[in-house]
């Protein structure tokens, strides 16, 4: 396939460490904007876990010049926009598409809301989080979420395994100082990163920005507390739940985004998953009708991440399905990976940034988690990293991940005994080494 021509994102940076990443595409016809902050549940103490989220709904609460949500709402409505936002366990992002003509109401409204918070109304959005946990937990209050459940396995004690909205005894004991101080502690300038993609001039944005974003005080960046070692397995953890379904998550360790594996890495998860025809979902779904979906995915954080298969079938069949993918991966690591397979998820791979070009929000997400933790490289260059993986090293990486020592395997569904047996025998008699 004929290679790029990829974009280039154009940068700047304030005093106050504050920084502006454009990546121009005058061929769209909508822009994106977004606000990275460098701050979620892993910078938590664990009896003020969920903080960060709770800041991020409170700002939509209004501001200093949009004092309620409904004239925020309305400025960038207007502007042919939505406004959004998302916690994260490392970072969180306010975002919304609009018009390329209203950057200027978008960026307005975006700095308002992070510098200037009225931080109000702190009770009515306490029981709106509260009913958001419960999505999360069972009749009990039992976390039920099969991702929470792997991260607190995969990292105990620490921030990333703590769940991102917290619990309801922690949201409970959240009051206005604790708010407005982690807010003051982490809204800074040296933590937070400005992209706009789409047909906009990066001098506009940086002059719209510089007189706002520019304005927070500087702030530092915390260095973060390195996740623990990986636990020595398997792990095997089931919960009860009464469904007709389980739900399980099967993770193995995975290097971040500046190790040199990860290209490895992301051509492993495409050789598994990559569409009906990858390893995957042809032989757990097409061939043999054990489950109705199965995902592979690689979650990357600044100084670590996960390798996660998952999924949902019926209890009897767990350890089956559970076997078969064992069986699935180890293939990656003692058979052969054919030439024509290996070039088609690296073709796809480029045909996949490709894409992202005509896409603002993607476009936005790559350059702005790359500014903030240090991992920025352009389109081209992931490209060529993965286009130089070889088998051999997908071999190495894959049997460097998959290893039954390193099974973090969580269900959750009915008869949590039998599910957890249903594990323990697949792991048992897996080819993983």
């Amino acid at each position: 396939m004929a290679e790029g021509p990829f974009l280039l994102g154009q940068r700047a940076r304030f005093a106050n460490g504050a920084r502006v990443v454009v990546a121009r595409t005058p061929g769209l016809h909508s822009a994106m904007l977004a606000l990275y902050v460098r701050v979620g549940s892993r910078h938590e103490e664990p009896e003020a876990n969920g903080v960060s989220h709770f800041v991020e709904h409170l700002l939509f609460r209004g501001s200093r010049g949009y004092p309620d949500s409904r004239a925020m709402n309305a400025a960038v409505e207007a502007a042919g926009g939505s406004m959004n936002a998302m916690t994260a366990r490392d970072h969180t992002c306010f975002y919304t598409s609009l018009h390329p003509a209203g950057l200027g109401t978008g960026i307005d409204v975006i700095a308002d809301l992070v510098s200037h918070p009225l931080l109000r109304e702190i009770e009515v959005e306490r029981q709106v989080i509260l009913e958001e946990i419960l999505d999360e937990v069972d009749s009990r209050g039992r976390d039920v979420d099969p991702d929470n459940l792997v991260k607190r396995t995969a990292y105990p004690g620490h921030g990333l395994g703590q769940k991102i909205a917290g619990s309801r005894g922690s949201i409970r004991g959240l009051d206005e100082g604790a708010l407005r101080a982690h807010h003051a502690r982490h809204y800074t300038g040296a933590n937070v990163v400005l992209v706009a993609a789409g047909p906009v001039s990066f001098e506009e944005v940086v002059e719209l920005a510089a007189p706002r974003l520019g304005a927070l005080p500087r702030g530092i960046v915390r260095p973060d507390a390195p996740p623990p070692a990986w636990p020595a397995g398997p792990t095997l953890r089931a919960v009860e739940h009464d469904d007709a379904q389980v739900e399980f998550s099967l993770a193995f360790p995975a290097v971040p985004e500046r190790h040199r594996d990860h290209a490895a890495a992301l051509v492993v998860r495409r050789l598994l998953d990559d569409g009906l025809s990858s390893r995957l979902p042809f032989e757990v779904v097409e061939r043999h009708g054990l489950a109705y979906s199965i995902h592979a995915s690689l979650e990357t954080f600044e100084d670590g991440g996960l390798f996660t298969f998952e999924g949902a079938c019926t209890p009897s069949r767990l350890e089956r399905v559970s076997s078969e993918i064992f069986r699935v991966a180890a293939g990656l690591w003692d058979g052969v990976i054919p030439a024509d397979e290996l070039a088609r998820v690296k073709e796809r791979h480029r045909m996949s940034l490709t894409f992202a070009l005509d896409n603002p929000s993607e476009l936005v997400g790559w350059f702005g988690t790359g500014e903030l933790f240090g991992t920025d490289e352009t389109l081209e260059e992931r490209c060529r990293r993965v286009e130089r993986v070889t088998a051999a090293d997908v071999r190495r990486v894959a049997r460097s991940m998959f290893q039954r020592r390193h099974l973090v395997a969580v269900a959750v569904g009915p008869d949590a005994r039998s599910l957890r047996r249903a594990l323990a025998r697949a792991a048992a008699a897996s080819p993983l080494a």
